[in-house]
């Protein structure tokens, strides 16, 4: 059985040391998944440069995106760390699950969102004109729908990175849905 381990400081590329400790610096620690990029010379610096691009979306919207793409993937890392990282940004822990589950019946539009998103993850974006006409009702754009895409993509490569590699959870663990 292949097992994967994540790398130390000593271990990376000079590049991804200098990349450690600007996130040491910023977070006070370098995630697993994060720390596991710089097996690779340059995903890490790439991935953290499409994940902090910048977008028309809210951080809170960015959350609803990345928990609800986490869930349906099935990766317990990044739905730990962005339950974690929701409640940084505002929603408490029943909204968390809820957004989870799929829906968000505390804030409508953040509901259109979550089943938008929900849609293209499941039907790789093969979604019906219901749920595309509720999204832009709910005021979104066109620009905001490219957006939503490109943060699923983000998501969907940590999903799939760690549902690969199976390292280590350094998040408080996200509680299993009922």
């Amino acid at each position: 059985m292949t097992k994967f381990s994540v790398p130390t400081r000593g271990d990376v590329s000079e590049n991804n040391q200098a990349i450690f400790d600007n996130l040491k610096n910023a977070l006070g620690f370098v995630p697993n998944l994060y720390a596991y990029y710089a097996k690779n010379e340059t995903a890490l610096g790439d991935y953290l440069t499409f994940q902090n691009r910048k977008s028309t979306l809210k951080a809170k919207e960015r959350e609803v995106i990345n928990l609800i793409t986490s869930q349906i993937n099935g990766c317990l890392y990044c739905q730990s760390a962005h339950t974690l990282i929701g409640k940084m940004n505002g929603f408490t822990d029943e909204q968390v699950i809820e957004l989870r589950k799929g829906s968000a019946s505390f804030d409508s539009k953040l509901d259109a969102l979550v089943k938008f998103v929900k849609a293209v993850v499941e039907n790789k974006a093969k979604v019906n004109q219901e749920v595309k006409d509720n999204f832009f009702a709910a005021g979104y754009s066109e620009a905001n729908l490219i957006d939503v895409v490109i943060v699923i993509g983000d998501k969907v490569i940590s999903n799939y990175i760690h549902n690969l590699a199976g390292f280590e959870i350094d998040f408080p663990l996200a509680p299993e849905l009922s």
